[in-house]
C-alpha cells in the first residue's frame, strides 16, 4: 500500500489508494497558511509545486529501488538502578566479634587470631575509645580449618562446657573450706565495702536500732513474765518485730552494694525496698496480730496483775531509748532530703530511703505504743480493772498495723518502678534538646533505681545534617573531591556512598556516646542511659 500525505496547515490526513497513482493534470499546486506570533501577527502563503505525471513516475521507480523506510539511529537512555539485595532471614557475614567472645565461642586461641584481619571499632564502652574485632565469617573459617569440620567443634563447645560446670562446682567447695578456715584462724583481710555501709548514713541508722530494740525486747519480756501485763506483752512483741525486722533491713543493706552481675545488669539496689516491704508485712503479722490476739483475749479473760512498778521503770527507759533511736533516723532522713533538695514529708512519703524510713515509723510506733501502754497501765493501775490493760494492746497493735500497711504500700510503689522528679526529668530533657544535633525528643522515661541511681530512656530525633556536617569538618575536601571526580560508573559511585555512608553511620554513634557521657557528667545520679535513634 502507499500512502499520500496532503499537508495543510498543522493538520494532517492519511488518504490510502489501492490503486496505482494516477494523476491527469500536468500541474497540481497546494496552499498552506503560516502564521507567525510577530507584532500583530502576519500569514504568509507559501506554493508548493507538485510533480507532474513523468516526474512521479520517475520519482516512484527510484524509491522502489531505495529502501521503504528510511531508518535513523535510535538513542535509548537507560537509568541505573542499584539492583535490592536479598540477605535472607539469617545473614551474619558481615558481623563483627570480639577476641574474647572468638576465642570462647569458636573453641580458638590468641595465636590463631593473629592470622585474622583485625578491625579497630568505635568502642561502647565508656573506658575505652576504640577497640580491635574480627569478622565472623572470618572467625569461623578459621575455626573450620582448625577443627576440621562443624561436629568436631560442636564437640569440642560440649566438652569445655562440662569443664566449665566442674570447675565452677570445684570452686564452689574451696570457697566454702576457705570460709571455714578463716572462721577457723580469723578473717585478717582488711574491712570490705560491705562491712564499711554499717558505719556510715542508713546503715549507721539500722545497727544502732538492732542494738536498742533487742535490749528493749529483753527487759520488756522480764517485766512481762513479772506482772503478766497484756501491755507489756503487746510492747514485748513490737520490740522483737522491730528487732527482727531491723535485722532484715540489715542484710536488705549488704546485699544491695553487691557488684553487678551477668545475671543483674542494673544491680542489687531494690533489695532495700524488697527488705522493707517484709519488713511491713512481719510487723503486720508478728506485731499487729499478736498484740490485738492478746488483747482480744485479755478482754475475754480478765486476768488481776501484779505490781506494775518495774515495768514502769522499764517502759521509761524504753521511751528514752527508742527516742534516741528516732532522733538519729530523723537526722539522717533530713540530711538526705537536703540532699536531693526535698522536703523532709515529701521524702519521707515517696520513701527514697526505704531502710531509714523503716526505722523512723517503727521508732514512732514504739514512742506512741509507750505512751499508749503506760496510759492504759496507769488506769488500770488506779481503777483496778485489768481491760483497761486490754484495750492498750488493741491500741499499740492498731497502731502497728497502720505502720505496716503505710510501709507495704510505699515500697511496693517503689519496686514498681517510679519516676523521678518533674524539675530533674525536664532538665535533662533541656540538656538533650539544646545540643544542635538534635531536633527533638520523645518518650522520655527516667526511673529511680534505688539508691540515688537512675535509668534515663528517651527517643531522639537526630538532625542528620548537622551529622554530616560533624563527619566532613574531619574530612580532606580536596581529596574527597578528587574521589568525586573519580566516579564513572555506577559501581564507583556505589563504592563511594557506601564507603562514606558507614563512615556517617559510625559518626551518629560516636553522638550518641557523646550526648550520654555528658548527660552522666552533668547528673552523677544518671548510671544508665538508652538514647533511641
Amino acid at each position: 500500500e502507499w500512502q499520500n500525505v496532503v499537508t495543510l496547515g498543522s493538520f494532517s490526513n492519511m488518504v490510502r489508494y489501492s490503486h496505482p497513482f494516477i494523476c491527469t493534470l500536468s500541474q497540481v499546486k497546494s496552499y498552506s497558511t503560516n502564521v507567525q506570533k510577530e507584532g500583530q501577527g502576519s500569514q504568509t502563503l507559501r506554493v508548493e509545486k507538485v510533480p507532474s505525471f513523468d516526474e512521479t513516475a520517475e520519482n516512484i521507480g527510484a524509491e522502489l529501488k531505495a529502501p521503504l523506510i528510511k531508518q535513523e539511529p535510535l538513542q535509548v537512555r537507560v537509568k541505573a538502578v542499584l539492583k535490592k539485595r536479598e540477605y535472607g532471614p539469617k545473614y551474619t557475614q558481615n558481623n563483627f566479634i570480639t577476641g574474647v567472645r572468638a576465642i570462647n565461642e569458636f573453641c580458638l586461641k590468641s595465636s590463631d587470631l593473629d592470622q585474622l584481619r583485625k578491625i579497630r571499632r568505635r568502642s561502647p564502652h565508656e573506658d575505652t575509645e576504640s577497640f580491635t574485632v574480627y569478622l565472623r565469617s572470618d572467625v569461623e573459617a578459621k575455626s573450620l580449618e582448625v577443627w576440621g569440620s562443624p561436629e568436631a567443634l560442636a564437640r569440642e563447645k560440649k566438652l569445655r562446657k562440662e569443664a566449665e560446670i566442674e570447675y565452677r562446682e570445684r570452686l564452689f567447695r574451696n570457697q566454702k573450706i576457705l570460709r571455714e578456715y578463716r572462721d577457723f584462724l580469723g578473717n585478717t583481710k582488711p574491712r570490705s565495702r560491705t562491712t564499711s555501709v554499717f558505719f556510715k548514713g542508713p546503715g549507721k541508722v539500722v545497727m544502732v536500732a538492732i542494738c536498742i530494740n533487742g535490749l528493749n525486747c529483753f527487759f520488756k519480756f522480764l517485766a512481762w513474765i513479772y506482772t503478766g501485763s497484756a501491755s507489756m506483752f503487746s510492747e514485748a512483741i513490737h520490740s522483737l518485730s522491730d528487732t527482727c525486722n531491723q535485722g532484715l533491713l540489715a542484710v536488705g543493706i549488704s546485699k544491695s552494694v553487691q557488684t553487678p552481675d551477668p545475671t543483674h545488669p542494673y544491680g542489687f539496689s531494690n533489695m532495700r525496698y524488697i527488705a522493707s516491704l517484709i519488713s511491713g508485712v512481719g510487723i503486720f503479722m508478728m506485731g499487729a496480730g499478736l498484740s490485738w490476739y492478746h488483747g482480744i483475749m485479755g478482754l475475754l479473760n480478765p486476768q488481776p496483775m501484779e505490781s506494775l512498778l518495774w515495768a514502769y521503770c522499764i517502759l521509761a527507759g524504753s521511751l528514752a531509748s527508742e527516742g534516741a533511736t528516732l532522733l538519729v533516723a530523723v537526722n539522717e532522713l533530713r540530711r538526705s532530703a537536703r540532699a536531693k533538695g526535698m522536703s523532709f514529708y515529701k521524702y519521707v512519703m515517696e520513701s527514697r530511703d526505704p531502710s531509714t524510713n523503716v526505722i523512723l515509723l517503727e521508732d514512732t510506733a514504739a514512742v506512741l505504743g509507750v505512751t499508749i501502754a503506760a496510759t492504759c497501765m496507769g488506769l488500770t493501775s488506779i481503777t483496778g480493772n485489768p481491760l483497761y490493760d486490754s484495750l492498750g494492746s488493741l491500741g499499740v497493735g492498731t497502731l502497728l498495723g497502720m505502720v505496716s500497711a503505710f510501709l507495704i504500700y510505699t515500697n511496693t510503689e517503689a519496686l514498681l518502678g517510679r519516676s523521678i522528679q518533674p524539675e530533674q526529668v525536664q532538665r535533662l530533657t533541656e540538656l538533650l534538646e539544646n545540643d544542635p544535633s538534635v531536633r527533638a525528643i520523645h518518650d522520655v522515661k527516667a526511673t529511680d533505681l534505688g539508691l540515688g541511681k537512675v535509668r534515663f530512656k528517651a527517643e531522639v530525633d537526630f538532625d542528620g545534617r548537622v551529622v554530616t556536617r560533624s563527619y566532613l569538618e574531619k574530612q580532606d575536601f580536596d581529596q574527597m573531591l578528587q574521589e568525586i571526580q573519580e566516579v564513572k560508573t555506577p559501581e564507583e559511585l556505589e563504592t563511594f556512598m557506601l564507603k562514606h555512608g558507614e563512615n556517617i553511620i559510625d559518626t551518629l554513634g560516636a553522638e550518641v556516646d557523646r550526648l550520654e557521657k555528658e548527660l552522666k557528667k552533668r547528673n552523677p545520679e544518671v548510671r544508665h542511659v538508652d538514647l533511641e535513634i
